[in-house]
């Protein structure tokens, strides 16, 4: 068995993390139906099915002691696959659209990051979503309370859901404003749409990293580009998989954009809903021969944090041997 190496997962949602357990029993405690038997639901049939899913799903999370628990439950489980720093996401828009208060949701999560970092050793830094189809006014609110906790660790707002029906483009009022206020821009681009789509959130929403991104593949251009402004993917194999975005995992396009210089982090996107968790991610790409250390500097090149983090980080990455992996 190959020696543990360490790990940095840059793109998962804390809503997806829930393994169907304890989501039956959060749940419960929130007096909220859920179908008996979750595995075949996620089961997905597309995108669409599994955004239909996760929204049917996530509603279940409705108090501040459910936004800590996710957390820290997620780092716990981050941390026995070696993972040293987590940037994680939520979507606060769609709970208070059911009735929870913003500062329950914000508190709640920031609370979870600051138990990860004392329970288990691991960083947590959190980048919250606004949803695609979401009013300016709600974009607007997600990003004003990002930053209302950034000295709480929110470093970054992104974009996320359904990203064929919605392109990036009207959201950049948004993301000027959040980039005014001191927080970084990692939207979801090129998952299930094209290249048009990474290059409105390069250009539109001031991408800092572009979660997913694989859809750059399909113009030379725009790989050259993303290679040239050293911009880090968050790469998610299994997700892809899962999603159908990719037909198999043999013609992912991790291999080809590695090797044409864009830099590729590695993270499991939903592990609960995805089967998956980081090994078998980071085992996946390492399949596609993309190494684990080459995935661990790219994700200390992509990380949002501050820079005594990062140095701490950087630390752990050069005193580990990797083996020439």
């Amino acid at each position: 068995m190959p020696e543990p190496f360490p790990k940095i997962e840059l793109h998962v949602h804390l809503e997806g993390t829930v393994r169907p357990h304890t989501l039956r029993a959060i749940a419960k405690r929130n007096d909220y139906a859920l179908p008996d038997d979750l595995e075949s639901l996620y089961r997905f049939r597309d995108f669409a099915h599994f955004i239909e899913v996760w929204i049917l799903t996530t509603n279940a999370l409705r108090t501040a002691e459910d936004f800590r628990q996710v957390v820290t439950d997620y780092a716990g489980e981050a941390a026995s696959h070696e993972a040293v720093y987590l940037e994680a996401i939520f979507s606060p828009a769609e709970r208070v659209a059911r009735g929870v208060a913003w500062d329950e949701i914000f508190g709640g999560y920031c609370d979870g990051a600051e138990e990860a970092r004392e329970r288990h050793g691991v960083e947590v830094r959190l980048t919250p979503d606004i949803f695609r189809g979401a009013t300016a006014e709600q974009a607007e609110q997600v990003v004003r309370y990002s930053a209302k906790y950034r000295e709480r660790g929110v470093v970054a707002v992104g974009l996320g859901g359904l990203e064929a029906e919605f392109p990036p483009e009207p959201y950049a009022p948004a993301f000027k404003l959040a980039d005014s206020l001191g927080l970084g821009s990692v939207p979801h681009a090129g998952e299930v749409a094209g290249p048009a789509s990474v290059r409105g959130a390069l250009e539109a929403l001031g991408a800092d990293r572009l979660r997913h991104g694989i859809r750059s593949i399909e113009d030379s251009g725009l790989v050259a580009e993303l290679a040239g402004r050293g911009t880090v993917l968050d790469v998610c194999p299994l997700s892809n998989l899962r999603t159908g975005a990719v037909e198999s995992l043999e013609r992912h396009p991790l291999p080809e954009l590695a090797a044409a210089g864009v830099r590729c982090s590695i993270s499991t996107d939903d592990p609960a809903m995805f089967d998956t968790d980081l090994s078998r991610d980071y085992e996946a790409a390492a399949s596609l021969g993309v190494s684990p250390r080459a995935v661990y500097e790219a994700g200390l090149a992509g990380a949002l944090c501050d820079e005594e983090t990062r140095e701490r980080l950087r630390r752990i990455g050069q005193s580990h041997d990797w083996d020439d992996r």
